[in-house]
C-alpha cells in the first residue's frame, strides 16, 4: 500500500467482487497490500439477508460504515440499527453479526483491524464453499473466531432473514 508514487486511488470499479446477488463482498484493500495492518471489504446485502451466523473473533476489531441503506445489528444481545454515514464499532471477542434491516440494498464499508479475517470472506464465496452449521465451525476456528448457530436461529426467525 505504501508508494513513492504519490496517492493511490481505488476506483469503484476496482477490487474483486465475490459472492452472488443479494450477498457480494468487493475486496477494496486485502491485509497482503497493508502489511497485514487492515482490510477494507464493502458488502452490499439485499433486504433481510443476514451476513453471517452470530459469531466473534478474538484477532480483529471491526468497524462498519454505512454507505447505504439499514444496517441492523446485534452485539452482545443488544440491537441497534444503523443508517447512511453511522459507524458501527465491534470489538474482538464480542458475540454480533449484522444484516440488512431494511427494504432497499446495503452497502458497509467493513474497517477490518488488523487484516486478514477478509480472507475467511474469500473462501466461503467461492464455488462449492457452502458450509453448513457442521463445517463452518472448524473453517471459522482456523481465523480464530467461533460461530453460534443457536443464537441465529432465534434473530432470523425474529426478522424474517435469510441466512
Amino acid at each position: 500500500m505504501e508508494t513513492d508514487e504519490g496517492p493511490r486511488v481505488i476506483r469503484r470499479s476496482d477490487g474483486d467482487v465475490t459472492g452472488e446477488p443479494g450477498s457480494l463482498d468487493r475486496f477494496i484493500v486485502e491485509s497482503a497490500a497493508s502489511g497485514g495492518r487492515v482490510a477494507l471489504v464493502e458488502h452490499t446485502l439485499a433486504p433481510r439477508v443476514l451476513a453471517a451466523p452470530v459469531h466473534r473473533h478474538s484477532r480483529e476489531d471491526e468497524y462498519s460504515v454505512v454507505l447505504a441503506g439499514t444496517l441492523g445489528v446485534i452485539d452482545e444481545g443488544v440491537e441497534v440499527t444503523a443508517t447512511v454515514g453511522d459507524v458501527v464499532v465491534k470489538p474482538r471477542g464480542r458475540w454480533h453479526t449484522f444484516w440488512n434491516a431494511g427494504d432497499d440494498e446495503l452497502r458497509v464499508l467493513e474497517i477490518i483491524v488488523p487484516g486478514g479475517l477478509e480472507q475467511m470472506f474469500r473462501l466461503l464465496a467461492e464455488p462449492g464453499g457452502e458450509y453448513s452449521p457442521e463445517t463452518l465451525p472448524a473453517l471459522a476456528a482456523e481465523y480464530g473466531a467461533e460461530v453460534d448457530f443457536e443464537a441465529t436461529m432465534p434473530l432470523v426467525e425474529r426478522h424474517g432473514l435469510v441466512l
